[in-house]
């Protein structure tokens, strides 16, 4: 049987290179707005954690304790098959971005936690005194000064949520990983279709770790 490099393997792949190029772009464009909506949550409910009164506090460990205990893979099947059950239809493509978003929202609400908290109390205590409300003082004052320590962290889960995105080949989503396994089920070529489909990930993900790295060496935090 020909292993995973003869040539006609490849000359299949190359032919049909739109097939993966649609699923590449897909990839980028969930990543996009999954990113976006984990940053959102993340940030809300980072805030709410790093809160001194108890119902925020409780409300980011219960979402937190929730999402980070169980599989993405249950969360996306959950969004998938029960939804539909109350009525609320939603695309695959819609299902995986909320999937994929709100279960990294939870990691980098952690992440924004433990960079609020890394801030001198002081500086709250300083800002309300000059009139600032809890909101401002968090936007003005704290967010700013913990961006130093959050940045780098956030890179690192950009890349995770990155490979993340192909949990919606579990449900057709229609991007890279559903496109090579769709075309390599087609015609047994798994070799050629998941060696490219690597490499797709690798150029996504790569510099993202590579500036990850570099911002962790300027600011001296670790993740």
């Amino acid at each position: 049987m020909p292993g995973p490099f003869a040539a006609f393997k490849w000359q299949a792949l190359f032919s049909d290179w739109s097939i993966f190029a649609q699923g590449f772009i897909t990839t980028v464009l969930a990543s996009v707005i999954a990113l976006t909506l984990a940053m959102v949550l993340g940030v809300v409910f980072g805030v709410l954690g790093a809160s001194n009164y108890k119902v925020p506090k409780r409300i980011n460990k219960i979402y937190v304790a929730i999402i980070q205990n169980t599989p993405l893979v249950i969360q996306v099947y959950f969004l998938y098959h029960v939804l539909p059950h109350f009525g609320i239809m939603l695309s695959v493509f819609v299902v995986g971005v909320i999937g994929v978003g709100i279960y990294h929202g939870a990691y980098i609400a952690e992440v924004v936690r433990g960079g609020i908290e890394a801030v001198p109390r002081g500086q709250m205590e300083s800002a309300v005194s000059q009139g600032f409300t809890y909101i401002e003082a968090m936007r003005h004052v704290i967010l700013p000064q913990a961006t130093k320590l959050i940045f780098p962290p956030l890179t690192n889960q950009a890349v995770s949520l990155i490979k993340n995105t192909s949990v919606m080949a579990m449900v057709a989503g229609g991007d890279l990983m559903y496109q090579a396994d769709s075309w390599s089920s087609n015609n047994l070529y798994y070799g050629p279709a998941y060696i490219i489909t690597a490499l797709l990930y690798l150029l996504l993900c790569l510099p993202l770790a590579r500036f990850a790295t570099r911002l962790e060496r300027r600011t001296g935090v670790g993740v």
